[in-house]
């Protein structure tokens, strides 16, 4: 999208968006691929961006790898049997990322980036509340006490915003990184999206990690493999649209109910992380 100093530029973390933007425009992209299906007896859409190239990812504007969207505009409704329809249908595709990079039955850590004190920016943290971490158990019982219960060595963190610790969270993260060894991490975390229909009832599941918060050049934040040297996978939601505007301040909208999306979609994708891991 060209941006209109006269006119809002609307960003998007969604690399269907991205891709979405091309096709309006009835242009191909170089080294990006498109896959889509429906669960139709689940009433989910599904699609797959991959991004091949260094050519792709610099007109898509994001790292070369998978990006797997699930929509499902039946989270908006309170439906228990299809919210478990979207967790089993998650958990199906984020065991097979994990397997994808060879990192099945190893530690995994959870992290749930945001601010627990601002609704649209608390799935991570929220996410994080629900998580049924078991790694204290391999370290008090051992590895054959996880096996035969059927635990995975499961850890979490709430990293928390700078101006709560005066940290960045990546710094965080890289410190705990380097003292548990997990042997993947998964980020969770709030994301932006252009088309309003998307907000809460979407997710995004990437193995390009994430990059919280971060400007232009400024690499210090990612969380990604090249940083970690651990596989990231990247789960988010979006929860608002950002209007950027050159001549004032950012604006936000998030849909009036997003308190109660918030919440159970946080158990929606902790319910996802529990039954890809747990045997």
């Amino acid at each position: 999208m060209e941006k209109d100093k006269n006119r809002f530029d609307i960003r998007t973390d969604l690399a269907l968006e991205e891709q979405e933007r091309f096709q309006s425009d009835c242009v191909e992209i170089s080294g990006v691929e498109l896959h889509q299906w429906e669960h139709k007896e689940k009433r989910i859409h599904l699609s797959q961006v991959i991004i091949k190239t260094e050519e792709g990812a610099t007109a898509m504007g994001k790292p070369i790898g998978r990006y797997l969207t699930l929509e499902a505009p039946g989270l908006a409704e309170k439906d228990e049997n299809f919210h478990k329809e979207v967790t089993e249908t998650l958990a199906e595709h984020l065991l097979e990322l994990l397997q994808l990079h060879h990192v099945e039955n190893v530690p995994i850590l959870v992290i749930g980036l945001g601010n627990s004190n601002a609704t649209p920016d608390a799935l991570g943290p929220k996410v994080l509340e629900h998580l049924q971490v078991t790694r204290h158990l391999y370290l008090e019982y051992g590895q054959d006490f996880c096996e035969k219960h059927g635990y995975p060595v499961l850890s979490g963190l709430t990293p928390g915003v700078m101006g709560q610790t005066g940290m960045e969270s990546a710094e965080i993260i890289r410190g705990v990184v380097k003292e548990t060894k997990p042997g993947a991490v998964i980020v969770v975390d709030a994301l932006a999206a252009r088309n309003v229909r998307r907000l809460g009832v979407t997710l995004q599941l990437a193995d390009t990690g994430i990059h919280p918060g971060s400007g232009v050049g400024n690499h210090r934040n990612e969380l990604t493999e090249e940083v970690l040297g651990i596989p990231v996978l990247a789960l988010g939601v979006p929860t608002v649209i950002e209007y950027a505007d050159p001549k004032a301040s950012p604006m936000y909208v998030t849909p009036h109910d997003i308190d109660e999306r918030v919440e159970v979609l946080s158990y929606t994708i902790s319910e996802a992380i529990h039954e890809a891991l747990f045997r």
